[in-house]
């Protein structure tokens, strides 16, 4: 869940840490470090989160009267 009130501590959420590859991070405190580490000084940034891809809908075998709302008035 991305609003979770508990959030586990990773230095890739983090305020403090800066981007340099898909796995390594540069933090204000502890230097290049993973960014699945984390340390005492963590602050969560919730818009550092990258929330997982949709599902794809599967369409295949269905027909417009499946997507169609009927009115029973």
């Amino acid at each position: 869940m991305l609003f979770r009130k508990t959030i586990e501590p990773m230095c890739a959420y983090c305020r403090y840490g800066k981007k340099l590859n898909n796995v390594e991070l540069s933090c204000k405190y502890r230097g290049v470090t993973h960014a699945s580490d984390s340390c005492r000084h963590f602050k969560y940034e919730p818009l550092k989160r990258v929330p997982p891809k949709p599902a794809r809908l599967v369409t295949r075998g269905l027909s417009d009267d499946d997507f169609r709302l009927d009115d029973k008035s």
